[in-house]
């Protein structure tokens, strides 16, 4: 599960490091980290941590790139 500090009327979600492929299609609103944000939401809804007006920020990190092997 994503980790959660509540701040005010703020809620920050860390997904941690992820490819940049999944990140790409979070942009657009796919993909499993929009689900998994999605499932969130929802949770801190029903559990009542999550109001109306409550700005929810995700943060993710882009996984480096594999360095070049050459042919050698």
């Amino acid at each position: 599960m994503a980790e959660t500090a509540v701040a005010g009327s703020t809620i920050i979600l860390d997904l941690g490091k992820r490819s940049r492929k999944k990140i790409k299609r979070l942009r657009r609103g796919e993909g499993a980290l929009a689900e998994r944000i999605d499932r969130t939401v929802e949770q801190l809804r029903a559990d009542g941590e999550l109001h109306d007006g409550d700005v929810v920020v995700a943060i993710v990190k882009q996984k480096p790139k594999p360095p070049f092997k050459g042919l050698f």
